[in-house]
């Protein structure tokens, strides 16, 4: 079994030199096969070697004997050792998930690198566990040898090697009685599933584990690929073969803070990439809607439409992203952001309304066919401001004035519109 560590730390460079190791002992075989052998392999990899056990409370006395069997076995050796507990409840995914995330949320506030005993036959029991329940290249790829700062060291280690390993160097251990049910699908495959393929095949257990190895490498190369390319950008997108695209939407997903894209959210995002809908939008897990802004994806907020604000003469109103004076004119202006117009009747500023039309350079167009061919999305049409008064629109801020209400000739009311940032507000 020593050799396969090493092996397997070669080929994944999991531990260096001087690295601090916690490993994590629950006092089965399997933990304390790697505990072990680590203890033997610490002055050869200079290790700063720790082991951390963390009672669950499950199981009641067996619970607190699992606990002082550790605490035995790390005092005589002169193992430091770290414990942590928590009475452990059901959560949305079950009992057993709900141990595992208590489990690693202790192990992951110590310090160094902390490394877990699964082997190779966990590792190929977590492949058919995925088969099961319907999966992709990543939950083929099994166990992985690193996350974050957790580490994998046994995954080329077979039950087995870890049997023998014990016998050699007469370490004990303590069995957990859970594990000898069938109240857990993984308990179930290995019980019932794994003997009979291992009947067909001797080596399933190494063979599987090491096509999910392989698999990983493959999903890494795809990651990488989905990674040259912006996740927002929908023709950018649409290009992507359809299993880098896939990866890039997750991507996007999980920087929008879809914490846990599943394969529907991620299909839901591509129905937005090739909808014909350049404002679609849909929404997804944590309150969140993403949309189209024509040619790329955004996480749309929710803003209220502007209110009828008047617009006072020799004042200023702030109005969106615009801020929006009015004076008397002493000059005669015709641009985007200034203009000379003879109001009819009060000033107003308000949201788009149904029938408003206004005439440009280009001619007379409903403000509707104006925001289309401008490419202001839809959600955000309600929130652009227009300056009316009763006769109508005088201007849209952001495109212009109506070149029917300008006027060339003096006395006349100037208004000036001027962007603003978040920055200047």
């Amino acid at each position: 079994m020593l050799s396969k560590l090493r092996e397997f730390n070669r080929a994944c460079q999991l531990i260096r030199p001087g690295d601090r190791i916690v490993c994590a002992v629950s006092g089965g075989a399997d933990s304390m096969a790697l505990l072990f052998g680590l203890y033997l392999l610490k002055d050869e990899w200079r290790l700063d070697l720790s082991a951390a056990h963390f009672n669950h409370h499950l199981r009641g006395a067996e619970s607190d004997r699992d606990e002082q069997f550790v605490r035995d076995f790390c005092a005589g050796y002169g193992i430091p050792l770290h414990v942590g507990s928590a009475h452990v409840a059901p959560g949305p995914k079950g009992l057993e998930a709900a141990a595992r995330d208590a489990r690693y949320a202790y192990l992951r506030t110590l310090p160094g690198k902390i490394a877990t005993a699964h082997t190779a036959d966990d590792n190929a029991e977590t492949v058919l566990m995925h088969l099961v329940r319907g999966t992709g290249l990543k939950g083929l790829g099994g166990i992985m040898p690193v996350n974050g700062n957790v580490i994998r060291p046994m995954l080329n280690v077979t039950r087995a090697d870890v049997e023998d390993f014990l016998e050699e160097y007469c370490v004990s251990h303590i069995t957990d009685s859970s594990n000898d049910t069938d109240d857990f699908l993984r308990n179930r495959l290995r019980h019932q599933v794994m003997p009979l393929l291992k009947a067909e095949n001797p080596r399933l257990v190494e063979n599987l584990s090491a096509t999910a190895l392989r698999l990983r490498l493959d999903e890494q190369a795809l990651s990488n690929l989905a990674c040259q390319d912006d996740p927002a950008d929908v023709p950018a997108l649409r290009a992507m073969a359809p299993a880098v695209r896939a990866r890039a939407l997750e991507r996007f997903l999980k920087d929008s803070g879809v914490r846990e894209p599943e394969a529907a959210h991620i299909a839901l995002a591509e129905t937005l990439v090739f909808s014909g809908n350049p404002s679609a939008r849909a929404h997804f897990p944590g309150g969140i809607t993403i949309g189209r802004r024509y040619d790329r994806l955004t996480v749309l907020t929710c803003q209220a439409a502007p209110e009828e604000l008047p617009l006072p003469l020799n004042g200023t109103v702030r109005a969106g992203d615009f801020e929006i004076t009015c004076r008397e004119a002493d000059e005669v202006l015709c641009t985007t952001g200034a203009f000379t117009v003879r109001p009819d009747g009060p000033i107003i500023l308000r949201p788009r309304l149904p029938g408003d039309r206004i005439r440009l350079s280009g001619g007379t167009k409903s403000l509707k066919k104006l925001f289309i061919d401008r490419k202001i999305p839809a959600a955000e049409r309600s929130r652009v401001p227009v300056i009316a008064d009763d006769s109508g629109v005088i201007a849209v801020c952001g495109i212009g004035a109506s070149l029917d209400r300008v006027t060339p000739e003096l006395p006349a009311v100037l208004i000036e519109i001027k962007p603003v940032t978040n920055s200047e507000s």
